[in-house]
């Protein structure tokens, strides 16, 4: 289970909370936000992903790979051609 230490539970505010030691903080590097859910009798924080994090290098693969290309022919209307202007 690695590096296992006891902790208080303290007051908060309002609310209670643990202290985490600055040396797991910075071996973790979690940033300024987690994640923290709860399991059978424990609760799991793991660092914060955002939203679209992995898209940047995802569409790098896909240009690597050729596969950044239309999959359907466009379709051009009357409209496109004689209303649309650029």
């Amino acid at each position: 289970m690695g590096n296992v230490v006891k902790a208080r539970i303290v007051q908060i505010g309002n609310s209670r909370g643990i202290r985490i030691p600055k040396v797991w903080l910075d071996q973790l590097q979690f940033g300024e936000e987690i994640q923290m859910a709860i399991e059978p009798d424990q609760i799991v924080i793991r660092p914060a992903h955002r939203p679209r994090e992995t898209w940047a290098a995802a569409f790098q693969a896909m240009a690597r790979r050729g596969e950044d290309r239309m999959l359907d022919e466009p379709i051009v209307s009357k409209w496109d051609e004689e209303e649309w202007e650029w």
